[in-house]
């Protein structure tokens, strides 16, 4: 679908108009389940939130300003509901290994899952710490897996300035570690 439909899409969307809307998530479904997909790694949660993410949509879609953002618009809807729903969710039960009967490995050592527990609940703390653009920079990348290309069409930049500002976003973010990083 050419640029020029999904604006025409978005304003019909606005003016009331479900089946043009019902266009739209017919044609961005796939993105957003992949979004969603890649941040809780559950099939049916994903096709839950991503109903969700469309719901929130058009209820909101009237306070799109700019149609022609529409795409990085429910990208974003898509990420910060999928993160709602991954922080929310409940943890996941643990068992002894000799539940499951025959499962061999590398057993983690309790003092090594501490430490690991902690790291990650500084890196956790460092990330939030940083301003909203290095925060969104770095979750992109690392987080969801996106590509370079990816981001400088999401966040509507080139890709140098991309790798400009993942540059910047991990110097604020050992900054903001400090010493909690290995030399």
């Amino acid at each position: 679908m050419d640029e020029t439909r999904i604006i025409l899409l978005v304003e019909r969307a606005q003016a009331g108009d479900r089946n043009a809307f019902g266009e739209l998530v017919a044609h961005f479904e796939p993105t957003v389940f992949a979004i969603v997909m890649r941040r809780l790694r559950n099939r049916s949660e994903a096709v839950e939130v991503a109903q969700d993410v469309f719901i929130q949509a058009m209820r909101k879609i009237d306070q799109l300003r700019e149609p022609v953002r529409f795409a990085g618009w429910l990208r974003q809807i898509a990420v910060r509901m999928s993160i709602n729903r991954a922080v929310r969710r409940p943890h996941e039960a643990v068992s002894d290994p000799e539940v499951f009967g025959g499962v061999t490995g590398h057993e983690e050592a309790p003092l090594e899952r501490a430490i690991e527990s902690e790291r990650a609940a500084n890196l956790r703390d460092g990330i939030a710490k940083l301003k909203e653009l290095d925060r969104q920079t770095l979750i992109a990348f690392y987080f969801e897996g996106q590509s370079l290309q990816e981001m400088s069409d999401a966040f509507e930049s080139p890709v140098g300035t991309i790798k400009r500002r993942l540059h910047t976003a991990r110097n604020r973010l050992k900054a903001e570690l400090g010493e909690l990083l290995p030399a």
